[in-house]
């Protein structure tokens, strides 16, 4: 396989053969080197002499070991479908990509065991959006989920940073070469994703500049690589529709948080949710879905994470729940900093409102 790569990455760079077309080769010469060398006669019988003669041209021209030396240098990894290290869910898509290109150690990975998830949705969220990203992220985090996004502006990057926030590994797919930090805006999270053991992918070469075309494409491996994925917030015509659909067409579970009817970002979810989305309130709606248990924490490793005044509530809610304002009395701290804190402590999974409103452990 490592020493066939430079054909991969030659027939990656070639603009006219994308997944289809590669397919359409390997099945007829049922060998890379055979397929990337085959003179213009037998290429034409599998992909047409247009393309053919394109091709052959872009080959006079192209020197993949060359290119290959020169990703290497960058520190970038060409993974080849087929490769063991190839993620086997993208290898089960219709359409897999020829190579991905990693920024990041691949060997950080075990795509047989670890649990992808997909969070993604609109570049513009609301402050709700933004809740809603942040609680679905850290909660999948701690549950041991890999969560995955395409590290857009908005959404995507609540879902990577609450991610890297709690010790988790998370997963980037870029519409343009992982060479290219786009956003801009995002080069500390682009490195941050990388230094904290997450993985920055792309089907495209590196080099390859942002083309709106190509956010479409990658938004299927998002999909394709997550067991399910949570459209957070965005418009009707939002791009997480489009990633939305992919996951459907994949037999993928796509999961949508109720959203308030009188905001445009909340179109997509709702819509979503009338078209036989799972509606989600909480990580268990998720959990259950794919009949996953999750191990409590013990108090012990939950009193660690948490700051003096947090332990406080804690301490005293492990004897009985109790209201907010009893809180309050029992703590001898304002009513506006206990609400603050039991805030904190439900966003990070670790108390609840009981049927009678009173705060109490989440078991």
């Amino acid at each position: 396989m490592d020493k066939d790569l430079s054909y991969y990455v030659g027939f990656s760079h070639f603009i006219g053969i994308g997944p289809t077309r590669f397919s359409a080769l390997m099945k007829h010469f049922e060998n890379v080197k055979k397929a990337y060398l085959a003179n213009k006669q037998d290429l034409t019988e599998v992909i047409g002499l247009n393309w053919a003669e394109k091709f052959v041209k872009f080959r006079s021209l192209f020197d993949p070991v060359k290119k290959l030396e020169e990703i290497k240098q960058k520190a970038i990894t060409a993974i080849p479908i087929g490769h063991k290290q190839y993620p086997k869910p993208l290898r089960g898509m219709a359409d897999p990509p020829i190579c991905l290109y990693i920024k990041g150690d691949i060997n950080n990975f075990d795509f047989e065991e670890d649990l992808c998830f997909g969070i993604v949705g609109t570049r513009t969220p609301t402050t709700y959006g933004q809740q809603i990203a942040s609680k679905f992220s850290q909660e999948l985090t701690e549950a041991g989920f890999v969560i995955v996004s395409g590290m857009a502006i908005g959404i995507d990057s609540v879902a990577h940073q609450t991610t890297l926030n709690n010790g988790g590994r998370t997963i980037a797919f870029l519409g343009c070469g992982v060479d290219i930090i786009y956003p801009a805006v995002n080069a500390n999270l682009y490195h941050r994703i990388i230094n904290k053991g997450g993985l920055i992918i792309s089907e495209f070469p590196p080099g390859e500049m942002v083309v709106k075309g190509l956010f479409i494409a990658r938004n299927r491996l998002i999909s394709g690589l997550s067991l399910g994925v949570l459209i957070a917030e965005g418009a009707k015509d939002s791009g997480a529709m489009i990633t939305a659909r992919y996951a459907a067409e994949q037999g993928k579970e796509v999961f949508a948080p109720p959203g308030p009817l009188n905001s445009e970002m909340s179109e997509a979810p709702n819509i979503l949710l009338k078209q036989g989305a799972k509606l989600v309130t909480g990580i268990g709606d998720i959990l259950d879905e794919f009949n996953i248990r999750i191990v409590p924490k013990k108090k012990e490793e939950i009193e660690k994470e948490l700051n003096e005044a947090e332990k406080n509530i804690f301490a005293i809610l492990q004897d009985q729940p109790l209201l907010s304002d009893e809180i309050s009395s029992q703590t001898k701290v304002s009513i506006d900093k206990i609400l603050n804190i039991l805030s904190l402590l439900e966003i990070k999974g670790i108390i609840e409102k009981n049927s009678e409103g009173k705060y109490q452990i989440k078991m």
